[in-house]
């Protein structure tokens, strides 16, 4: 799977990054060594996600985050 992320919001890209996965967002949750309930409201965008969460779901599901510069025109 590959996008853009600046087109989404973080809470998106946390769904994408689950429902790739194959994960309920309970087990989804526990692997990072959070409750569901935190996943919700992060999905839901209730709450926001610090980016060292990130970090670890990248790390965890083996996933590269490639940040780079946009070239001005």
């Amino acid at each position: 799977m590959e996008f853009n992320a600046k087109n989404y919001k973080p809470c998106e890209i946390v769904k994408f990054i689950r429902e790739a996965t194959g994960k309920t967002q309970n087990e989804f949750a526990q692997s990072l060594g959070k409750s569901s309930n935190w996943l919700k409201a992060i999905e839901q965008d209730i709450n926001k996600i610090y980016f060292d969460d990130i970090l670890k779901i990248a790390k965890l599901y083996n996933i590269d985050l490639i940040i780079k510069e946009q070239k001005k025109q």
